[in-house]
C-alpha cells in the first residue's frame, strides 16, 4: 500500500517561476571549454576548486580524510567526477542519513580519429574516423571542425596525460552537389565508411622525407627498419601535420614525444546565444553538458549555505558519467562500480577522524544508506518541434523554457514513478520551479538514460531533464531560463532531502 503524505499545495496559477538569475553566458562559457568529456571534467573540476572542494585520490582510505562539512570530490580516467558535501549532522548509523544524488553524463555523439588515421585520396589529405554513439551524422557535413582531446606525452621515465585543443577550423566533410544528385533534397544518404571522411589539406606534389630527431625514425616511412616496434610509430598511422599542430599547442620539443592521443572532432563554429532576446543556446553537445553545468553550479552554490550543510544528515552528491552514449560500461561509466565503490567507502566514514582512525575495520552501513538514498538522474529531454509536432504524444509536448520536463515511460526505459514524482512535485513546489511532462507515442521507440543502470545498483531513481529541440545533431537548441529552472530544482533537492525522504511512504 502507497500512503502519501504530502499537505495541500498552491494552484499552479499561484505559484511565481521566476527565474531570478540569467545563467547563459555562463554556460555559453562552459561550452565552450569543454568540447570533450576531458576538458569538461577540467571546467567542471575548475568551478568546484573555486569553492573549496578538495580533490581525493580513489587509491587513498577515506577513512581520516573526509570530515563533517567537508566539500570533496573524486575523478575518474579524466572524464568522469563525483562530487560530494558531507552534511555536519552526518552518521552512517543514524535513520535520518542518506545519500541523495544526481547523476549525469559528459559524453555526446561525435566523430573520433581512428587509431590508424592516415588516409588520402584524390590529393586531398584525409582523416579516417569513427562514429561515437548515434549521432544525427547528415548534420557534419560542410561544418568547419577542430579537433581536441587527451594527448599521452613521454616525459622522462613517465608519460603524462595532457589535453589539447587546437582551436582551428581543420577539417570539412563536404557534400555532393544538387547537380550530381537531384534527390538530395528527399532523402540524404551517405555511406559512413567512404563518404564521411574529412578533408583538412591538399597533398603536396613531392612528397618530402620524413626525418624525426629519435635515430628510431630514419627511413621513407619515418621508421628504422631494424628498430622493434610493438605497433606501427605515429609518424605512420597519423598525418604528420596534424602532429606537428599537437606538438606546437603542447609547446612540445619533438613529435617524438607524442606516445599516443584520444583524439575528438568538434564543430569550430563557437556556442552561442541566440533568438530575439538571446533566449536561446545554439550549440553542439547540450546533450549532456547542460546537466553537467546545471548539476555542478547547484552543488557549488549549495556549498555557501554553510548553516544548512551543518544541520544536513545526509551527503549530497554530484556525479556525471562518461560512455552514456555508448552503453555505460566503461570503467567511468555509470554502469561501471564508480559511484558505489565511492558510496561503500562514505558508508564507513563517520566524518570524524578520531572515531575514523581509530577502527578503520568499522562496519559498512551501505545497504540500509542505499534503501534510504535517492537519485535523480538528469539528462536532455525532447522537446517539441513546431516543424514536426505530429512525431509527439499528443498530451505530452515539453516546450523550450517552460520548466523541468519528468521523463515517463511505462517500460521502464526511464525510471520515473508515483514515488518519485511525489517527492520531486513537492521539491519543485517549495522552490517555485515549473515542471513538465514527456512520453513518447505508443508508435514510437524511446531512448534511454543512466536512470535504469543506477537504480539496479544503488536504488530509487527518477529521470529528469531540460528540453532541447535536434538531440544528437551537431548543433542543439536549449533554452537559458531552464538552466535557472533545473539549478533552483537540484539545490531544493539537496537542502530539502533529509527533511523529505519521510514524505512519502511506500
Amino acid at each position: 500500500m502507497v500512503t502519501f503524505r504530502l499537505k495541500k499545495m498552491p494552484s499552479e496559477q499561484n505559484i511565481n517561476t521566476s527565474v531570478t538569475k540569467n545563467y547563459g553566458s555562463e554556460f555559453v562559457e562552459f561550452l565552450n571549454n569543454s568540447p570533450t568529456p576531458f576538458h569538461a571534467i577540467e571546467s567542471m573540476s575548475k568551478i568546484l576548486e573555486a569553492k573549496g572542494f578538495k580533490k581525493l585520490d580513489e587509491t587513498v582510505p577515506f577513512q581520516g580524510n573526509v570530515e563533517h562539512n567537508g566539500k570533496y570530490y573524486v575523478t575518474r580516467n579524466g572524464s568522469s567526477i563525483v562530487s560530494f558535501i558531507v552534511g555536519g549532522k552526518w552518521d552512517p548509523t543514524a535513520r535520518e542519513s542518506s545519500f541523495s544524488i544526481v547523476g549525469s553524463h559528459t559524453d555526446s555523439p561525435v566523430l573520433k580519429l581512428k587509431p590508424v588515421s592516415k588516409v588520402s585520396k584524390e590529393g586531398f589529405k584525409q582523416i579516417a574516423i569513427e562514429l561515437y554513439g548515434g549521432g544525427i551524422w547528415h548534420s557534419w557535413f560542410d561544418q568547419p571542425l577542430s579537433v581536441a582531446g587527451r594527448v599521452f606525452v613521454q616525459n622522462e621515465d613517465k608519460i603524462e596525460a595532457k589535453l589539447v585543443n587546437l582551436h582551428i577550423p581543420l577539417f570539412k566533410i563536404p557534400t555532393l552537389a544538387i547537380h550530381f544528385d537531384g534527390k538530395q533534397n528527399q532523402a540524404f544518404t551517405f555511406d559512413k565508411q567512404s563518404q564521411l571522411v574529412p578533408f583538412f589539406t591538399k597533398e603536396e606534389k613531392s612528397k618530402p622525407k620524413v626525418k624525426s630527431t629519435k635515430s628510431c625514425c630514419e627511413d621513407d616511412e619515418g621508421m628504422d627498419a631494424d628498430a622493434f616496434q610493438s605497433i606501427k610509430s605515429m609518424v605512420e598511422r597519423h598525418h604528420i601535420e596534424i602532429l606537428e599542430l599537437i606538438k606546437d599547442d603542447l609547446k612540445l620539443d619533438s613529435i617524438d614525444e607524442i606516445d599516443d592521443f584520444e583524439l575528438t572532432l568538434y564543430p569550430h563554429q563557437p556556442s552561442t546565444l541566440g533568438g530575439l532576446k538571446q533566449e536561446f543556446v545554439f550549440s553542439a553537445r547540450l546533450d549532456n553538458l547542460t546537466s553537467c553545468f546545471t548539476s555542478i553550479s547547484a552543488i557549488a552554490e549549495i556549498a555557501d549555505n554553510t548553516e544548512s550543510i551543518a544541520n544536513d544528515t545526509t551527503i549530497r552528491v554530484s556525479a556525471s558519467f562518461d560512455y552514456e552514449e555508448v552503453g555505460s560500461a566503461q570503467s567511468g561509466g555509470a554502469d561501471s562500480n564508480f559511484l558505489p565503490n565511492i558510496l561503500e567507502r562514505l558508508a564507513f566514514v563517520y566524518g570524524d577522524k578520531t572515531k575514523d582512525l581509530e577502527n578503520p575495520l568499522l562496519k559498512s552501513f551501505e545497504k540500509e544508506l542505499f534503501a534510504k538514498s535517492f537519485i535523480v538522474s538528469s539528462d536532455v529531454a525532447h522537446g517539441v518541434n513546431p516543424n514536426f509536432a505530429e512525431w509527439y504524444e499528443s498530451n505530452h509536448k515539453p516546450n523550450l523554457g517552460e520548466g523541468v520536463v519528468l521523463k515517463i515511460n511505462a517500460n521502464q526505459r526511464y525510471t520515473t514513478n508515483g514515488y518519485g514524482m511525489a517527492l520531486i512535485k513537492r521539491v519543485a513546489k517549495q522552490n517555485e520551479v515549473p515542471l513538465q511532462l514527456f512520453v513518447v507515442k505508443n508508435a514510437a521507440p524511446c531512448g534511454s538514460t543512466i536512470g535504469p543502470m543506477m537504480a539496479q545498483r544503488i536504488g530509487k531513481t527518477l529521470d529528469l531533464g531540460n528540453a532541447i529541440l535536434s538531440m544528437h545533431s551537431i548543433n542543439e537548441t536549449g533554452h537559458v531560463d531552464d538552466l535557472g529552472h533545473q539549478i533552483k530544482l537540484f539545490k531544493g533537492f539537496w537542502e530539502s532531502y533529509s527533511k523529505l525522504q519521510d514524505l512519502v511512504q511506500l
